[in-house]
């Protein structure tokens, strides 16, 4: 695992970004996982001032859901397939053909979780899954406890994350109870995993999730077990790092050449 330390969350979505364009410039039909939420914003904006600037050509990328609300319908303004298509998917000029997700809708949940998971493989699985971490240390919608090798699949909120996300509806009550996400063994299938993080409230639980033992208690841990997996922080959520000037001292020595 790589560990990143950046001045503040603009210089992360820079920095992300510009792996994500290294990677469609290097494979233009890359399958990008994305996230949703506050936190990779800046991504999603440094990548998208990226194409329009003509840096990089993104006409062929192909977009994927990490996860989704059930039960919200499609047109929703906070379904996630709404959000990744205000967010991720328009402003990058793509198609609503290039993106995929779940279906959050579907009368049979487990037949739609097995459904996107074979949907994954079918695309050559993913190149570069964005991540958010929880204050409790969930990825995805895998809270505490979630199996390490946990499929995508039907999970129950924790009301500390339906309290978290109760800011994108006008009440709690509005936050579903129940999301399809990709399992902790769907998402280490591919080839990237980068994770963001800013902000002192996330500073636990990227502790935890870097530096403490690989545990289901802290499912963002898991990344450890990953070949390629980078972790993106700002100088408030590094500030429970043990090993923070370590971590400086190796990506200041890595050799260009080695990228994100």
């Amino acid at each position: 695992m790589e560990v990143v330390i950046v001045p503040d969350a603009a210089a992360g979505g820079e920095l992300i970004a510009e792996a994500l364009a290294t990677l469609v410039r290097r494979k233009p039909e890359a399958l990008l996982g994305v996230a949703t939420g506050s936190t990779p914003l800046p991504i999603y904006e440094a990548l998208a001032a990226k194409v329009r600037a003509g840096e990089v050509d993104a006409s062929r990328a192909r977009i994927c859901q990490l996860d989704e609300y059930v039960g919200l319908p499609a047109g929703h303004p906070e379904s996630y397939r709404s959000v990744v298509l205000r967010e991720v998917v328009e402003p990058l000029g793509l198609d609503e053909s290039a993106f995929m997700g779940p279906d959050g809708t579907a009368e049979d949940v487990q037949a739609a979780c097995a459904a996107y998971d074979a949907a994954l493989r079918e695309a050559g699985g993913v190149d570069l899954q964005l991540l958010g971490i929880g204050t409790d240390g969930h990825i995805g919608f895998n809270e505490p406890c979630s199996s390490l090798a946990s499929r995508t699949r039907i999970k129950t909120l924790t009301q500390q994350t339906r309290e978290d996300n109760a800011r994108f509806f006008d009440s709690l009550d509005e936050v579903p109870h129940h999301v399809i996400t990709q399992g902790i063994g769907t998402i280490l299938e591919a080839r990237h995993l980068v994770l963001l993080a800013t902000g002192e409230g996330k500073a636990d639980a990227v502790a935890q999730a870097v530096e403490g033992p690989v545990a289901a208690v802290v499912p963002a841990s898991a990344l450890q077990l990953h070949p390629h997996a980078t972790v993106v922080v700002d100088e408030a959520a590094a500030s429970k790092l043990k090993l923070a000037e370590y971590f400086r001292a190796t990506y200041a020595a890595k050799p260009e050449w080695q990228g994100l």
